[in-house]
């Protein structure tokens, strides 16, 4: 998860061990996350167009006008979804956080958009078993939320069992071979306003060998009434592109690569013959 740059305190559960994340402390970070994820968005309806606009010009160049189904696998509360079904695109989106999906589908009935939602698991994707897609995608860098290589490969080999022959798979994730990865670190985001609310909006990641803890916080500040600190609390496996491109590969993917200056963070692409 990234974004586009443009006295009390509440700490959901949700923070796991060295040795990997539970499906349930994901699903209890986005949870807790799902009310104020447009907040780490400058301007959250802006990227919503800016991304569909990115991300349409990426399908067309790449398949050309093959693409007509969509399966969102991490949609959380559905920054792309919208964007593609706004665009055209037959949209289905899942996610493993209940609130994500609740708010997802309210965010598609007030711009009404036609947009099924399930709550499904990404390594897996149950529900979405015997259709096939044109293409699949998992933005806002949801794959490094897996413990290693082993869950990273079963999830895409997921994807690669959910597309027709010939169908795309898109992934967005942040670039940790450009990141120090030791020691403390401040991720400032900035300050929103919400309604007649101030965000002061920051995570704090702390590093390990295999990757970090991740800390983010929303110090909520209204215009009358105390202060509240919200701490949603995760942990991200830091795996580079270039781990990511192989496994794409492994499990059948076919020319794949890492594209920048397409989006807010580096896409992986890749096709299954």
């Amino acid at each position: 998860m990234d974004n586009e740059r443009g006295d009390q305190t509440r700490t959901p559960a949700g923070i796991s061990s060295n040795d990997g994340i539970e499906s349930a402390n994901i699903a209890d970070f986005y949870d807790a996350l799902s009310p104020f994820y447009h907040l780490i968005y400058q301007d959250w309806p802006a990227s919503i167009e800016r991304q569909g606009d990115q991300l349409r010009a990426l399908i067309r160049e790449r398949w050309g006008e093959q693409v007509h189904s969509v399966l969102d696998a991490a949609c959380g509360i559905g920054t792309q979804s919208l964007a593609l079904a706004a665009r055209g695109y037959r949209v289905i989106a899942s996610d493993i956080s209940r609130s994500a999906i609740e708010r997802a589908t309210r965010e598609a009935a007030r711009r009404d958009l036609d947009i099924e939602f399930i709550v499904d698991d990404m390594r897996t994707l149950d529900l979405t078993a015997g259709q096939a897609f044109d293409l699949v995608i998992a933005c806002d860098n949801a794959i490094p939320h897996l413990s290693g290589e082993a869950e990273i490969r079963a999830v895409f080999a997921a994807f690669h069992r959910r597309l027709q022959p010939g169908g795309g798979c898109i992934i967005s994730v942040r670039d940790y071979a450009g990141i120090e990865r030791q020691g403390t670190r401040l991720v400032p985001f900035g300050v929103r306003r919400d309604g007649g609310t101030r965000f002061v909006v920051f995570q704090v990641w702390e590093f390990d060998d295999e990757g970090y803890d991740l800390n983010f916080y929303f110090l909520e500040d209204p215009a009358d009434g105390a202060p509240i600190t919200h701490v949603m609390r995760s942990r991200y496996y830091a795996v580079t592109t270039g781990t990511l491109v192989r496994l794409m590969r492994e499990v059948g993917f076919r020319d794949v690569e890492r594209l920048d200056d397409h989006f807010f963070q580096p896409l992986i692409v890749g096709t299954r013959p």
